[in-house]
């Protein structure tokens, strides 16, 4: 009896020390783009709160949803997020949002690396303290970044897998002003998923981790 109870409770700390450990696995917020053209999936970084908290507050009230890709430049970038988007008039693209800015943060010395997405804003004659539209955003496309834009834009997370729909999508016929002739539609999902998992799902691996053999 006394043995049983001490393999009793020799399973039962065992257990308590798999669920520590499975609680204390650290999770992150990934971001996935589906469109047409394929799947994005990013990341977005604690360099940027201000950003990374809004952009997963507009994408988990469904935002975006509906809301299309639409000024696409190959070589340079592709700009989203705007809900002017979901018409057919092309002329005012680029000038709808929530009704807010988002201060910058374009300090925090992130760069215009390939696949980031950062905050597209009003020039500066308008918009001295470079605050970044409240929902549009732009993804950088070409390989080498866009480094000349390094401090003037806000960005605020990196693109993990996917580069090559974001290349597709650069590459689509276009009309006036950049707009794609057949409208890129996106729907953003956010799922709050241990790192391993997002590693598994995406290939990216977190500093400090080693790839597995």
């Amino acid at each position: 009896m006394i043995l049983l109870r001490l393999a009793a409770a020799t399973v039962l700390a065992t257990s308590l020390a798999s669920c520590a450990v499975m609680k204390k696995q650290p999770t992150d917020d990934l971001v996935t783009i589906t469109t047409p053209q394929g799947e994005i999936r990013l990341l977005l970084s604690d360099t940027a709160p201000k950003h990374k908290a809004n952009f997963l507050k507009l994408a988990r009230e469904g935002f975006y949803d509906g809301t299309t890709f639409h000024r696409v430049i190959n070589g340079f970038m592709i700009q989203g997020g705007d809900p002017n988007s979901k018409n057919d008039n092309p002329t005012d693209d680029g000038q709808g949002g929530p009704g807010y800015t988002v201060p910058s943060e374009m300090s925090n010395g992130l760069k215009h690396e390939r696949g980031a997405i950062a905050g597209a804003r009003l020039g500066d004659g308008q918009n001295p303290k470079r605050e970044s539209s409240g929902s549009q955003f732009y993804l950088v496309q070409p390989v080498g970044g866009t480094p000349f834009l390094d401090g003037q834009y806000t960005v605020f997370g990196q693109t993990v897998s996917g580069f090559d729909v974001i290349d597709k999508i650069s590459q689509v016929a276009k009309g006036a002003g950049d707009r794609p002739k057949t409208p890129v539609t996106m729907k953003v999902k956010v799922e709050s998923l241990p790192r391993k998992k997002i590693t598994e799902l995406t290939g990216y691996q977190y500093p400090g981790t080693a790839a597995k053999k």
